[in-house]
This record gives structure tokens, C-alpha cells and sequence, in this order.
């Protein structure tokens, strides 16, 4: 599959899917607390997204090469899950938790998707910080996209950022081209080097989403064939936006005003 140039009129497609992904996001803030259930979250995620914006929750029976249908409208990964953790009625979020909700909106038939880390009351000391330096190594990423550089400057970045403040990135996944498809070419690797990969041309939308471990990057996949945990069981945070290559530099597709502001390091 080739990397697909979008036209004027798919990019103002894809900035209303963004637009709508965000919007979820900034909606289901006020019911992350102690006592809710993932379950719950993804019901209210889902109603919004069916009901009131009209689109459609891209991960539900969503069914990859040699995998069961995904049962559920979000992911919801909490502590120590790194990516895909499935809601349930049994897993009720907890004082302390840290909790990465994953949504994917399809609208008229584009997609957006982005992540965002919550915090269940007061987060630990050392969760905060892995949330906070993912959402840096995030922006880190994001930060390198123009016209003419080579896509691997992102994970490249990423890698450093990550690495220098002592934590690692996980490698079996990554970001990718989204649009018509939930996921197109290219892949967007969050580690590597800076010289390989595609050149960035105007009219590109991926994601970058790197997954950061607080202590070793092995990973694991649970026994619902979708849930993924650290291997050491150390926290793990992710952080997620849709970006669009534009002649001068980058549009982020998933902003909204609810959004924590980019780093001190983003001059615009």
C-alpha cells in the first residue's frame, strides 16, 4: 500500500473527523473518578459518538489480520497497560490510577484519532512524570514534521527524549497513515534514526502516538488477545494526536481548546 497524498477537500474532511475525536476526549473528562468503570466510559463514549455526532467508534468489531473483532467502542489502558486494554464492568478505576482513553472517530467516512492520558484524583509522583514526559516526547515528535525531512526524525526524537530521562519506548507498535483507512501507510516508528524512511511531502496525515515504559519496553498481550501490560509491570503512558503535513510545517487534526498546552519548547 502507498502512501496516500490527501486533496484540499479530504483534509477539511479529516480536520471535521479530528475535530469530532477531540470532542469526545474533551467530553469524557469529567466522568474519569474513582468508583467508574472502564465499561461505563466506553458507553458514554460510544452514545456520543452514535447519537449526538452522528459518526462512528472505528474500534468496535474492528478485526485486524489474526485477531478477534474488538468488542468495544475505546480502549482503556490503565498503570501498567500499555495500549488496547478492553473496558469491563469489573474494572472499576481506582484513586491513583493513571488511565489512557483511546478514541477513533469515523465521519463520512474519515478518520481521527488521538489519546489522552487522565488522571483518577491525585496521580503518584513518578506517574505523573511518565505522563508528562510522554506527552513531551509526544510534541518532541511532533515538533520535527515539514515537507522534504525524512519521516524517521520523529522517532528518532522521540527515542532520545524518552531515553534521556531514563525511561524506554515500547517498539511493537506504532503511529501510522490514517484517512479513508484506520490505518495506511506509512509507519511512524517512535524510535530509530533520523535519516530513514519516507520524505515528508504536503498532503500526509499519520499519527504519532509513542507508548513510554517507566522502566523496561518488553510488553506483553493478555489473554483477551487485545490487551497489552509491561512485562515488568512498571507504569506505561501514551499519548496520541493526528497530524497533517502541510507546505510550511504541521497541523495538529485533534487539538481542542481542552487539550493541555504543547511544551514550553513549542514555539507557535
Amino acid at each position: 500500500m502507498s502512501i496516500t497524498i490527501k486533496t484540499p477537500e479530504e483534509i477539511e474532511k479529516m480536520r471535521i473527523a479530528g475535530r469530532l475525536t477531540a470532542e469526545v476526549l474533551d467530553y469524557i473528562k469529567a466522568f474519569v473518578k474513582p468508583g467508574v468503570t472502564t465499561e461505563e466510559l466506553d458507553r458514554l463514549c460510544h452514545d456520543l459518538m452514535v447519537n449526538v455526532q452522528n459518526s462512528i467508534p472505528a474500534p468496535l468489531n474492528y478485526a485486524p489480520p489474526g485477531h478477534q473483532p474488538y468488542p468495544k467502542s475505546i480502549c482503556s489502558s490503565i498503570n501498567h497497560q500499555v495500549c488496547h486494554g478492553v473496558p469491563s464492568r469489573d474494572r472499576k478505576l481506582k484513586q491513583g490510577d493513571v488511565v489512557n482513553l483511546d478514541i477513533t472517530v469515523i465521519k463520512d467516512g474519515w478518520h481521527g484519532d488521538s489519546s489522552r492520558m487522565f488522571y483518577v484524583g491525585e496521580p503518584g509522583i513518578q506517574a505523573r512524570r511518565l505522563s508528562e514526559i510522554t506527552y513531551q516526547c509526544m510534541w518532541k515528535g511532533i515538533a520535527q514534521v515539514r515537507p522534504g525531512v525524512h519521516l524517521g526524525v520523529v522517532g528518532a526524537a522521540i527515542q532520545k527524549y524518552a531515553e534521556a530521562n531514563g525511561y524506554s519506548v515500547v517498539r511493537e507498535f506504532c503511529g501510522h497513515g490514517i484517512g479513508r483507512g484506520f490505518h495506511e501507510e506509512p509507519q511512524v516508528l517512535h524510535y530509530g534514526k533520523a535519516t530513514e524512511g519516507p520524505v515528508l511531502e504536503p498532503g500526509m496525515t499519520f499519527t504519532i502516538e509513542p507508548m513510554i515504559n517507566a522502566g523496561r519496553r518488553d510488553i506483553r498481550v493478555l489473554g483477551d488477545g487485545w490487551t497489552v501490560v509491561t512485562k515488568d509491570h512498571s507504569l506505561s503512558a501514551q499519548w496520541e494526536h493526528t497530524l497533517l503535513v502541510t507546505a510550511t510545517g504541521y497541523e495538529v487534526l485533534t487539538l481542542s481548546a481542552e487539550c493541555p498546552p504543547p511544551p514550553a519548547f513549542i514555539s507557535r
